[in-house]
């Protein structure tokens, strides 16, 4: 049973492979209707990035923007050797980049929050508490530099090896473990008076 359930996922894998590189062919054609479609097939994908990159909605969609727009002007110069998602990324990584320059700085996803006290209990104070505990993370996250911030998302949002967060980011693997085991160390400064609350869920 497991070895068909297997085979079964491995048979739609290769299925989605294949249609994405009739997509890819047709696009580098000048199709348009690809075009829509290759943005449809990776539209979340890119603005999650983006959102987790830079904190903020409108900002994550002028980089979605500006990532498609750049796919649809270089898309001649993919070449199939490698996963298209990981070359993807690298537009990605210097899409945001480059709209973090150009804003000079971002605001931390939880500089607009306000701490207001919740008198109800039960759920809705734990489910509150979560969310409080969640915006937490991804405001430190959001104040890591760049270079330390895109390995931490695509290892951990996108969930990428470290042999693809190297080859979308362009540098060692050691490189990659490097600025993870740097990230970590600085997350954890940043989040650590948060350490009694996650103990006591």
């Amino acid at each position: 049973m497991k070895f068909w359930t297997a085979l079964m996922e491995l048979l739609a894998e290769m299925s989605e492979r294949e249609t994405e590189a009739g997509v890819i062919d047709a696009c580098k054609r000048g199709d348009r209707s690809a075009f829509q479609v290759l943005f449809e097939m990776h539209k979340d994908r890119v603005y999650s990035v983006a959102l987790h990159f830079s904190g903020d909605p409108s900002t994550a969609r002028d980089v979605t923007q500006q990532v498609f727009l750049k796919l649809f002007t270089s898309i001649g110069q993919f070449r199939s050797d490698s996963e298209f998602t990981t070359w993807l990324y690298r537009i990605v990584a210097n899409c945001c980049v480059d709209e973090q320059r150009k804003r000079k700085r971002f605001v931390p996803l939880n500089a607009e929050m306000e701490v207001r006290s919740m008198t109800a209990g039960g759920r809705q104070e734990r489910s509150y508490q979560r969310k409080q505990l969640s915006e937490s993370v991804r405001g430190a996250v959001a104040q890591l530099s760049p270079k330390l911030r895109l390995p931490i998302l695509l290892r951990y949002v996108e969930e990428l090896s470290y042999e693809e967060i190297a080859e979308a980011l362009g540098c060692s693997i050691g490189t990659v473990s490097s600025r993870l085991n740097r990230g970590h160390k600085e997350l954890a400064r940043r989040l650590g008076h948060l350490r009694g609350e996650v103990a006591g869920e």
